[in-house]
Parts: C-alpha cells; sequence; structure tokens
C-alpha cells in the first residue's frame, strides 16, 4: 500500500497524528504495546526442579532406605528436611524472578509520538496504531511501522532477520509477496536506527508484531545462573562425591569391625547428611537477591547478574563526561563572532537570561553575524522545550537544547523559526560527519538558506567566508577562529561552531555539495557543570584502588578542565591527556603503555574507545565502561562491565550493557562497586561460617566409628542442627551491612578462590575445635553418669552454642568482633533469640525428646557447653589478629 492509503486505512492525521481520546480508545480496543509473558514452568514443576540437586539426591536415598530399615522418625524427619529446603528455595526463586522483572521495567523504552500536533515522549507501552512515530539514531524501534518519511534512515534488523548491515529505508511502495527482510519500507519493533531520521505509522503493536511471533516460538527469559553460581554447582558434585565416598567407608569400615550393619547404615547416614550444607542453595539465592535490590535502591538496575560478581573485581572504569560525571544540562556561556564576544546569563532549560557584549545587552537584531549564529543553533535543531508540571523538559539532545535557549534569550523562538523558516531537509548528524545540516525555505523571499552546525574543525574545513556584523561576508580566518575556540575550551567550555548557506533552489543540498560553500557565522561555547557527587565518587574510586579514566568526544582543553575539577586528572599533568589524533599515531608496541598511563581521553571514535578497552583488558584490568550513545555499544559490549544511561542513554546502549543507572550519575557506579563487593563478602562469610560446622559433623561420626565408639549425634540431631542454624543463623549474613573499609581495599582478583587459603585454615581450626569439643563433652558426660540421650544433647546444643559465637566473629573474616557494632545487623540478634528458643525446646520438651531422641541438661553442662563456645571464640579472635594481612 502507498503511505497515503495507510493514512487512510488507519484513520490518522499525517500532520497532527492522533488525538489523545483516540489514542485512550485504541489502547482500549488493541491492549498495550507489550510483549506477551513467555510461559514458563508451572507451579509443580517449579517445585519438583528444587529436588534436582546433587546433594537432596543423597538426602532422599537416606530418606527412602530409613524407612525401608523401619526406622520412621529418621526417614520423616530427613525427608521434612529436603522438603523445607524445597519451599525456601521455590519462594526465594519466584522472589528472585520477580525482583528481576521489576527492575526490567525501570528501564523503560520511550517513544516520540506526534498527538495533537505536538511531538512528546510516551512510554512505548502506550503506542497503538495508527500512531505517527519520529525515529531518530540510537532509537530503539517500538512497534512494527510504515515508513511515511526517511531521511537517510537506516535500521540494524539483525535482532529480526539476522542481516548484520544496516538496512536503508524509504516509503517506497512493494509488491506484497516482498519477504519481510526486504521490506525497505517498513520498521520492525525490537529493530535498532543506527543512522539518519524519519517518520512511521505504526501498524501494529504487542504481540501482533514481528517481534510477536517470534516471541511466541522462543522464551526469553533471564538465567540466574552467574560464574559464582556455577562454581558453588561444581562445588556441590564433588562434594557429593567425597560424602558418598567417606560413608561408604564408614559403612565398611564399621563392617570390618564386626559391628551391625544397620547402625552402620545410619552411622552412614548420619555422616551425609551432617556434611551436606543443607541451606547453602538458599543462601545464595537470598544473598544474590538482596544485593540486586540493595543496587536497584541505589538506582543501579542488573540486567545480567554476573555483573554483581564482576564488580567487586573491577580495577578501571572508563567513563563518558557528558551527562555521567556532568550534569547534562548544557548552557551556553559564551558566543563568538568576527566582531564580538557576547556573555550569557541563566543556566538550565529555562529560556531566561541575556547576552550581553563589553557594553550592553544585546539581542539578536544586534548584530547580522550573532542573529545567524542564533538562527543557526536552534533551526538546525532536532530537539524539543516543553512545561510539564511547572518544569522545563527536554526532548533530544541536552547541546541542541542549550542552542535552543540562547536563541530564545536572543529573541529567536523555537515555534517562530518553524513558521518563518520551514524546513525542507536535514543532513543528520553522525559521529562520522561531525555536523548536521538542514535546508530551510523563506516565503517573503522565494530563497532558501541552509543552517548547519557542527565541530569546529569540521565546519572551518567546510567554509569559504565568514559572516561580518552587518551580514557581509569576509575571508574565512581559520587560524583565528581555531585559536578563539581553543580559548573558550580552555575554560572548561564546549565548543561548537555554525554556518549558513544561502541558496536559491532547494535542489542540491547534501553532504557532498556542502564543503567549500558554507559562511561560518559564529561559535558557541556551552558548559555542562560537573555533578555534585561525582568528585566525592571519584575520590572514592580512587581509593579503593579503582582507576577512573575520562573517554569523551569533547575538546581535549574541555575534557582537561572538567577532569581537573573531578580529580580524575591532577593539576599539571597535561601529559595524561590524549586525543584521538595522537593515538591513531602512536605505534602498536607503544599504545597498551600509553592507555594505561593516560587518564583524559578526548576526541576519540568508537573503534578508538573499543581498542582502549582491549588494550587495558590485555594488561590485566576488569574494565567496567559507561555509555549512552549508538557509538559507544562496541565498547560497551566489550566491556567487563557495560553500563548504560537510563535516562539519556540510547536503547543500543541499554541492550548492549551490563548494567544501567537509572540516575546517569558517575556516583551510582561507585555505589554499584560498593554493593557488589559487599554481595560477595556475605557469601564468603557464609561459607566461612557454614563449612566448619558440616565438617564437624561428619568427623564426629567417622571418629567414633574408627574407635568404636557411640555415635555422639543422630542423623535427626544432625539435621536440625544444619536447618535451624542455617535459617536462624547462616542467612542473617546475607543482611550483614557493608564493611567500614571496603571501597578502601584493592579489587578482588577475579582468579582468586571463594575460599583462600587463610580462610580455609581457620575454617579447618574451627572443624577440629568442634570435633574435640563435642567428643570430649559427650564422653564426660557419659562418664559423670548421665543417660546417652543426655550426653548426645550436650553434644548437640555445643554445635548450636559454638556456631552462634562463630556467626558473631564471621560478621568480619578480618577485623575483631567489636568492630561490627552489636546491633548494626538486627536480624542476627532475632536470629539467636529464635535459635536459642528453639534449642530450649529440643531440649526440655517431651516432644521432641521422642522426635529427636534428646533429654534435658543439667545446668552445669550448659557451663560446659558455654565455656567451650567462649574459648573458640577467642581461638577464632587469635587468627584472625594473626593472619589479618592474609584476608
Amino acid at each position: 500500500m502507498s503511505a497515503h492509503e495507510v493514512v487512510l486505512l488507519l484513520e490518522t492525521d499525517p500532520r497532527r497524528g492522533l488525538s489523545g481520546d483516540e489514542a485512550d480508545r485504541r489502547r482500549q480496543r488493541y491492549g498495550p504495546n507489550v510483549l506477551p509473558t513467555a510461559g514458563g514452568p508451572g507451579v509443580l514443576r517449579r517445585i519438583l526442579r528444587q529436588f534436582h540437586h546433587p546433594l537432596i539426591y543423597v538426602l532422599l536415598a537416606a530418606t527412602a532406605v530409613t524407612a525401608v530399615l523401619r526406622e520412621y522418625v529418621d526417614s520423616a524427619v530427613i525427608f521434612a528436611v529436603v522438603l523445607i529446603n524445597a519451599v525456601v528455595g521455590f519462594v526465594q526463586e519466584s522472589r528472585a524472578e520477580a525482583a528481576l522483572d521489576s527492575l526490567r521495567s525501570m528501564v523503560r523504552t520511550e517513544a516520540r509520538v506526534l498527538r495533537d500536533g505536538q511531538a512528546r515522549s510516551v512510554p512505548s507501552e502506550d503506542l497503538v496504531p495508527g500512531d505517527l512515530i519520529e525515529l531518530e539514531p540510537g532509537a530503539k524501534v517500538p512497534a512494527d511501522l510504515r515508513i511515511v518519511r526517511s531521511d537517510e534512515l537506516r535500521v540494524d534488523e539483525s535482532a529480526l532477520t539476522g542481516e548484520s548491515v544496516p538496512v536503508a529505508k524509504d516509503e517506497a511502495e512493494l509488491p506484497e509477496v516482498t519477504p519481510v527482510s526486504d521490506r525497505r519500507n517498513m520498521a520492525y519493533s525490537g529493530t535498532l536506527v543506527t543512522a539518519g531520521g524519519g517518520m512511521g505509522i505504526a501498524v501494529a503493536t504487542g504481540a501482533r508484531t514481528e517481534l510477536g511471533q517470534i516471541h511466541r516460538l522462543v522464551g526469553s527469559a533471564e538465567s540466574l545462573a552467574t560464574p559464582l553460581t556455577r562454581k558453588l554447582a561444581w562445588f556441590s558434585k564433588v562434594l557429593t562425591i567425597a560424602i558418598l565416598v567417606l560413608a561408604a567407608a564408614t559403612f565398611g569400615v564399621g563392617l570390618l569391625r564386626g559391628q551391625d550393619a544397620v547402625e552402620m547404615f545410619t552411622a552412614a547416614v548420619a555422616l551425609a547428611v551432617g556434611a551436606i550444607p543443607e541451606g547453602l542453595p538458599a543462601a545464595v539465592t537470598i544473598t544474590l537477591a538482596i544485593g540486586v535490590t540493595r543496587m536497584a535502591r541505589r538506582r543501579a538496575v542488573i540486567r545480567r547478574l554476573p555483573a554483581i560478581e564482576t564488580l567487586g573485581s573491577t580495577t578501571v572504569v572508563c567513563s563518558d563526561k557528558t551527562g555521567t560525571l556532568t550534569e547534562n544540562q548544557m548552557t551556553v556561556r559564551a558566543i563568538w563572532t568576527l566582531d564580538a564576544e557576547y556573555s550569557v546569563t541563566g543556566s538550565g532549560y529555562a529560556p531566561e537570561g541575556e547576552l550581553t557584549d563589553e557594553n550592553r545587552a544585546a539581542t539578536a537584531t544586534a548584530s547580522q553575524s550573532l542573529e545567524r549564529c542564533l538562527l543557526a543553533g536552534a533551526g538546525c535543531n532536532d530537539a524539543r522545550l516543553g512545561r510539564e508540571d511547572g518544569e522545563w523538559v527536554l526532548t533530544g539532545d541536552p547541546t541542541e537544547a542549550a542552542m535552543l535557549v540562547v536563541a530564545a534569550k536572543g529573541g529567536l523562538r523555537q515555534e517562530d523559526i518553524a513558521s518563518r523558516y520551514p524546513r525542507c531537509a536535514t543532513i543528520p548528524f553522525s559521529s562520522e560527519r561531525q555536523y548536521m545540516a538542514t535546508l530551510h525555505h523563506d516565503p517573503d523571499t522565494n530563497r532558501y538558506v541552509g543552517l548547519v552546525k557542527g565541530s569546529v574543525e569540521r565546519i572551518v574545513s567546510m567554509s569559504c567566508a565568514a559572516m561580518r556584523a552587518d551580514g557581509s561576508s569576509g575571508p574565512l580566518d581559520g587560524e583565528r577562529i581555531l585559536r578563539a575556540a581553543e580559548d573558550l575550551a580552555s575554560r572548561g567550555l564546549r565548543v561548537l561552531a555554525t554556518a549558513v548557506r544561502p541558496a536559491e533552489q532547494a535542489s542540491g543540498f547534501d553532504e557532498d555539495s556542502l564543503p567549500g560553500t558554507l559562511v561560518f557565522t559564529g561559535l558557541q561555547a556551552m558548559l555542562d557543570p560537573p555533578r555534585a557527587a561525582a568528585a566525592p565518587a571519584v575520590e572514592a574510586c580512587h581509593s579503593a584502588g579503582i582507576r577512573v579514566k575520562m573517554i569523551t568526544g569533547d575538546h581535549a582543553a574541555t575534557a582537561s578542565a572538567i577532569a581537573t575539577q573531578l580529580k580524575v586528572l591532577e593539576a599539571g599533568q597535561p601529559n595524561r591527556v590524549l586525543t584521538g589524533a595522537e593515538l591513531r599515531g602512536l605505534p602498536e608496541g607503544e599504545f597498551p603503555d600509553a592507555v594505561e598511563e593516560a587518564a583524559v581521553f578526548a576526541r576519540v571514535s568508537p573503534e578508538q574507545k573499543l581498542r582502549l578497552v582491549e588494550a587495558l583488558q590485555r594488561r590485566g584490568h576488569v574494565v567496567a565502561v559507561t555509555g549512552d550513545g549508538v557509538n559507544d555499544a562496541p565498547a560497551l559490549r566489550q566491556a567487563d562491565i557495560g553500563v548504560a544511561m537510563a535516562r539519556a542513554g540510547t536503547e543500543v546502549a541499554k541492550e548492549a550493557a551490563d548494567m544501567v543507572l537509572t540516575d546517569d550519575d558517575f556516583a551510582t557506579i561507585e555505589a554499584a562497586v560498593e554493593e557488589g563487593r559487599g554481595v560477595f563478602d556475605n557469601l564468603t562469610k557464609f561459607l566461612v561460617w557454614t563449612l566448619p560446622t558440616n565438617l564437624g559433623e561428619g568427623l564426629v561420626v567417622l571418629v567414633a566409628i574408627v574407635l568404636g565408639t557411640t555415635l555422639p549425634l543422630l542423623p535427626t540431631q544432625i539435621l536440625w542442627i544444619n536447618m535451624t542454624t542455617a535459617v536462624f543463623l547462616g542467612l542473617m549474613l546475607a543482611f550483614e551491612p557493608k564493611e567500614s573499609g571496603i571501597m578502601r581495599r584493592p579489587p578482588r582478583d577475579p582468579a582468586r578462590p571463594l575460599i583462600t587459603r587463610a580462610l580455609m585454615v581457620r575454617v579447618l581450626l574451627v572443624a577440629a575445635l568442634l570435633v574435640a569439643g563435642s567428643s570430649w563433652l559427650f564422653h564426660w558426660e557419659q562418664q559423670s553418669g548421665r543417660s546417652i540421650a543426655e550426653a548426645r544433647t550436650a553434644a548437640l546444643n555445643l554445635f548450636v552454642v559454638v556456631e552462634i559465637f562463630y556467626l558473631f566473629s564471621c560478621r568480619s573474616l578480618s577485623q575483631p568482633v567489636w568492630r561490627a557494632g552489636l546491633l548494626s545487623n538486627r536480624w542476627i540478634v532475632l536470629g539467636v533469640v529464635a535459635q536459642a528458643a528453639g534449642q530450649l525446646a529440643i531440649t526440655y520438651l517431651p516432644v521432641m525428646h521422642r522426635i529427636f531422641g534428646t533429654a534435658p541438661l543439667s545446668a552445669g553442662a550448659w557451663w560446659r557447653i558455654l565455656a567451650i563456645g567462649v574459648v573458640t571464640a577467642a581461638v577464632v579472635a587469635v587468627d584472625k589478629r594473626l593472619r589479618r594481612h592474609l584476608m
């Protein structure tokens, strides 16, 4: 169909778009523009999946065999533990998935839509068939669109068709049988605009789009697997094999000693359930989920969970300047023409302020060159400024917004320019061209004028003359213009040049015809002030051993001035600033050293940014890269951590990133690194806390079998210890606040094991204390005339009390207990109270005696238990002091 027929069919207005009321009616009819939720496994399958774990298989086997042997209480308790673990895992998995779903929704796609004749940004889910949608570089196509206007529009359709080269789009009519990959008059939902601009009519939304057809066939749920969880899965498999071998050996040793086979099997089961860390899967899931939620509260949305772990190892952050280290609210501070320099007052997007030269306030009428400079900046412009809730809101590029605002301060409003000089054609900006140009018609004279803005070097190279104050053209003094630009940039200002091109007719306006035909009109110098939190965040990164490097397309002097303010660059270190031209001239062998040394990279191309990241990675760095534009996507993908901006970022950048900052603030990166380190710390603390107990329980059983003595603990008692302490004690470490010096440590080496040699020594030390203390106490109680049930109850409580003392020690793996503060983690206090109540119940309630084979304890037994707990805490404190430097 022709574009006109599509307009008629969808009953839309090609100039004003749909009305707001009509859009609401269509939304009621067609539903939101979202893809249907991918169908995941049902509740039953998700519950059954909780039992799919090597360690759980061992427990299920123990349940079955003990039931066959008519040990019904043991069988029921073991199965109850398996069931509780499954329920905890199911609930936490559901919460983690829900957290990810909510985080995905935080980064909404915005679309520029024409409604009621006004261009506005609306959430993509609010689009309806018939909407007129504007397309610009970096935008994700929000629905299936029929192209009705194309200005060198090119779209990356690789996600849909596999075509790696961007496809040129136009308004042509095509045969109905044209395949999707050849429909150049259509832009499809989920594809990415890489260059040019245009407009399309939404013809399909939601599940009716081409992407929706594919979505029905392919699930798109994110996997929760990370390198850490894969390491833990491997650990679980190895542990399972080791446990089975040890249990079999224990059973065999007992039989060789002539002991009863049923008793030996009970002992083997006790060893197996003792060595299995039943709470580990739940602890990992909960700790990661809490970490993701904490990061979200600090405005860092994790798109790929491995980013949590990698953040703790980051050694270099390569940050964009604009919008990340700065406010991204550009304000023109000075305008330079051949005849005068004008200062501009006011800040932000509010068009309040004035232009002043050396003598007085000025308007656009003060000088023809000033008027044309302001006209070029505001007319060659795709940004829109409007008021919402009393505030000025930008749609488009901040640099273009600054030019709109300064033009308004000089008396030229954007709506007046649009009506006075209607636009006829556009050459969109690209990083390769380094300029944007528009052609406008003057109805009063029936002539045309080209308006151009771009980098100073590029505009000067394309100009043949310069405009004077009276409007006449004089000779072009390129050296003088470049010196003026250098002077403005040295003040920390970003400088753009403007030019005009008089034309008799509209034909012949293309990028090949512009060079050598422009008349230079002036320079506009603007300031994007540093964010208030950026400098402290940079300093915190430096303290944490993380180097911050600024990568920008700005002039070297501008980048250097901002970097010095932010302490990225120390004053008097110009040798640490490299430009793209200097990088191109470096020999291959010198490139990595130069990149390592430099702190600021200015005027770099996308290819160079990617090369910088690769060079740093070859030097062994773990690199985080921030970006918001299409040209940042290759570096974001290559980086160990790609960080995109939610507000100013393009969809291309967000898709390539591992993490999205909802406030576009560099300080949030520092906060995310801090949270990432905290998550890894808490997982390590849980492992260091739980392993001695499991190892000690297994060894207690093994020693008893080897020595031919009575088992100090029964399988059901071991399961009670493992499950109650994991829930009430161990999981509380997931809520442990970050340690005070966490950002003063060097980054963690990714190759470093989860448990270092020093920590493994501590694990073995505590396990040995548990084995020695419980064995001694068990035999002491028996020799004192206590029953076996009482002796076992004493050993059971000893394990729990030692775990409580050791839990407080594990709140910091290197610092003394009191440094953490007793109430800084109230969850631990509540957990200890709950665990204490459980121990009193299993010790003194008759029903618990029948289930777990326990008996009441005397006061003397409790004093002996507490004494061993204190000794264990003291030994761990000494070990901390001796090995603090190895942690």
